[in-house]
C-alpha cells in the first residue's frame, strides 16, 4: 500500500514494538508530529522541556526496561540539543534510536534556516547513523537503524530525515521483525579451556561485574558462577545489581571512590575474571600498578575492549550470559575458604563510614534503602551524591541503578527517571541530584508534573560543586575557584512553582517522614536537604595512584 513517509516511520515503530516516544515539535518534523497525532492510542510521546531532555528520557527508558529508546527532534538547534544525550548514551552501551527531521533535499547543504549537519556531529558518539533522503529507502533505514542499536553490544544511532521524505509517498508492506539472536558464535572451545584452567589454578580470585553483565541481563548466571568459583565481587558504576549488594560475597565498588576492601583485594588477587567491564580509567587508577599481582582473564562482547586499557592474559568473546552458562555447566565446585575469609576479614575491619551526628547524603540514601526495602529505581546525576548513592545503596537487581558513567553527564539524572518511570510505571523511582547538577535540567520537574509521574527528586543542597570542590581542596590548595554557588536560588519555591510538592529538610528527623509522605502522594515531589559544604566522599584515590593507595579521611588524619 502506498504511504506517506510519515505513515511509514510510525508503521516502523509499531513494527518494532515502540510504545512510546520522548520528543519536541518544530517545523521540520511536523509531518511526523501529526502523524503520531493519529496514533496516540498506540505510541504514547512524552513531550519535554528540552530536546537533551528528552535524549535523557529515551536513555533512562532504554536502560530501565531493555528496549530500545526513542527520542526524535527538529533539525538544527533541535537536533544539536540531542547530543549530549547521544553521547551520554554512546559511552554507556544504551540502545537508543534518535530520530530528527532536517530540511528538504533540495536545500541540504545551503546554509538553509535550522539546517545542521548532525549526521557529520554525531558520527563518532553513533554506533551508526543515516541520512535518509529518498522515502522508498526509509523503512529499511529504519529498521536497520533499530537492529543496529539492538545488536551486539548496545549503543544509539541516528536517523536524520529530510522534511519532503516525511511527505513523499512509496510503497509500504509490513514485515515481523525477528528477536535480536544473542553473540555465540565466537565463543570458541578452547577459550573456555583455557579460562575453566585458570580458574581451577587460582588460589586467590576475584570477580570483577561491569555493565556488561546488566545489560546482558546475567545476574543469574553470574551469581551462580561467583559461587561456583567460590569468589569476592567487586563491580563498577555500570555493574551495580550485576550481582546483589545484599550478598555476602560483595565488598563494594572498585576504583577511586571504591571501598578500601574491593581495592585492596583486587591488588592481593592472583586471578581477576573480569565479565563485561571495559577498564575505565577510574577503576584501574594508575594502570602499571593495577592488578599488579594478578592474571587478568576479561570476558566482553567487545573485541575492541581487549587489551585497549589493561593488557589481559585471556579473553573470551561472546555476550556474557551465554559465556557464563558454558562455563557454569563445565565448572566444578572450588573451595576458596581462605581467601574469602581474609576478604571479608578486610570488609569488616574497612566499612563504609560517614558523620553520624548531622544531615548527610549518605544518611539519606540509606534511610531512602530502608524505607523502599531497596525495591527502586534510583538514577542519579553526577558527582558526590552519585558516589554516595553507589556506596549507600544496595542495589539487588539489575537495571535499577541508572546513571551516566563514561561521560559523567551532569543534568542527566532528572530526563532518565522520567524515562525509567514511564517505562516502569509500578515501580518506585527516584533522582539523587546535588544542587549544581540539578540547576542544568530541573524544568524537567515541569515535565513530570504534566504526565503525573510520581518520580521523587531528592537534591543534596551543599551550596557548591561538591565533587569538583573536594578536588579543589584536597589537590588544588583550597583555591574554590568558581565552585560557590552562593545565590539566592530556592529550590523549594521553585519546584512548588512548577506544580510539584516540595519539602525543605534540614534535620536528621525530617528525613524519614518526607521521604514517606513523598512517596505515598503519588505525584511528582522534591526534597531540598541541606547539607554541609564540605562532606565528601570516602574512600578516595588521587589521580594517578594505584588502588591499593586508597585513603579515608581517618588516614588523612593520621598523616598530619
Amino acid at each position: 500500500m502506498q504511504l506517506t513517509g510519515s505513515q511509514i516511520l510510525v508503521e516502523c515503530l509499531k513494527e518494532q514494538g515502540v510504545d512510546t516516544i520522548f520528543g519536541y515539535p518544530g517545523g521540520s518534523v511536523l509531518n511526523i508530529y501529526d502523524e503520531l497525532y493519529r496514533h496516540q492510542d498506540e505510541i504514547r510521546h512524552i513531550l519535554t522541556s528540552h530536546e537533551q531532555g528528552a535524549s535523557h528520557a529515551a536513555d533512562g527508558y532504554a536502560r530501565s526496561t531493555g528496549k530500545v529508546g526513542v527520542c526524535l527532534a527538529t533539525s538544527g538547534p533541535g537536533a544539536t540539543n540531542l547530543v549530549t544525550g547521544i553521547a551520554t548514551a554512546y559511552m554507556d552501551s544504551v540502545p537508543l534510536v534518535a530520530i530528527t527531521g532536517n530540511v528538504t533535499v533540495n536545500l541540504l547543504g545551503k546554509d538553509s534556516f535550522q539546517e545542521v549537519d548532525i549526521a557529520g556531529i554525531t558520527l563518532p558518539i553513533t554506533k551508526h547513523n543515516f541520512i535518509v533522503k529518498d522515502v522508498g529507502k526509509l523503512a529499511d533505514t529504519l529498521r536497520r537503524a533499530f537492529k543496529i542499536a539492538r545488536t551486539g553490544r548496545p549503543g544509539p544511532v541516528l536517523v536524520d530525515i529530510a522534511k519532503d521524505v516525511t511527505a513523499n509517498k512509496t510503497e509500504y508492506e509490513r514485515i515481523c521483525i525477528p528477536p535480536i539472536e544473542r553473540i555465540r558464535d565466537t565463543i570458541k572451545e578452547e577459550d573456555i579451556e583455557i579460562a575453566l584452567r585458570m580458574i581451577q589454578e587460582a588460589k586467590r580470585p576475584v570477580i570483577f561485574i561491569g555493565g556488561g553483565a546488566v545489560i546482558s541481563d546475567a545476574d543469574k548466571e553470574v551469581k551462580e558462577f561467583v559461587y561456583k568459583v567460590d569468589a569476592p565481587v567487586t563491580d563498577t558504576l555500570m555493574g551495580k545489581g550485576g550481582f546483589s549488594g545484599e550478598e555476602p560475597y560483595y565488598t563494594g565498588m572498585l576504583g577511586m571512590h571504591g571501598t578500601k576492601t574491593a581495592n585492596l583485594s583486587v591488588t592481593e588477587c592472583d586471578l581477576l575474571i573480569t565479565i563485561g567491564a571495559r577498564f575505565s580509567d577510574r577503576v584501574t587508577g594508575n594502570v602499571q600498578k593495577f592488578a599488579k599481582n594478578s592474571k587478568i582473564l576479561q570476558i566482553d562482547i567487545d573485541p575492541a575492549e581487549i587489551n585497549k586499557n589493561v593488557i589481559v592474559n585471556h579473553c573470551i568473546i561472546g555476550d556474557v550470559r551465554e559465556v557464563l552458562k558454558i562455563l557454569n555447566d563445565k565448572l566444578e565446585q572450588f573451595d576458596n575458604r581462605e581467601w574469602v575469609n581474609h576478604v571479608m576479614d578486610m570488609k569488616k575491619r574497612f566499612p563504609l563510614k560517614y558523620h553520624t551526628d548531622v544531615l548527610t547524603g549518605p544518611y539519606v540514601i540509606e534511610k531512602l534503602y530502608e524505607i523502599t526495602g531497596g525495591d527502586a529505581i534510583i538514577t542519579t546525576e553526577v558527582g558526590q551524591h552519585q558516589m554516595w548513592s553507589a556506596q549507600f545503596f544496595k542495589y539487588k537487581k539489575p537495571r535499577t541503578f541508572i546513571t551516566s558513567g563514561g561521560l559523567g553527564t551532569m543534568g542527566y539524572g532528572l530526563g532518565a527517571c522520567i524515562g525509567a518511570k514511564v517505562g516502569n510505571p509500578d515501580k518506585t523511582v527516584v533522582n539523587i541530584a546535588g544542587d549544581g547538577c540539578f540547576r542544568m535540567n530541573m524544568n524537567e520537574i515541569a515535565t513530570a508534573v504534566r504526565y503525573n509521574l510520581p518520580i521523587l527528586q531528592i537534591v543534596f543542597n551543599n551550596h557548591v560543586l561538591g565533587m569538583v570542590r573536594q578536588w579543589q581542596t584536597l589537590f588544588y590548595g583550597q583555591r574554590y575557584s568558581h565552585t560557590t554557588l552562593n545565590d539566592s536560588v530556592d529550590f523549594v519555591k521553585l519546584a512548588e512553582a512548577m506544580g510539584a510538592k516540595a519539602y525543605r529538610i534540614t534535620k536528621k528527623e525530617e528525613v524519614e517522614p518526607a521521604i514517606k509522605e513523598a512517596i505515598a502522594l503519588n505525584r511528582p515531589a522534591v526534597l531540598d536537604c541541606q547539607i554541609a559544604s564540605d562532606d565528601k566522599v570516602w574512600p578516595m584515590v588521587a589521580p594517578g595512584a594505584a588502588i591499593e593507595e586508597v585513603f579515608t579521611e581517618e588516614d588523612l588524619e593520621l598523616k598530619k
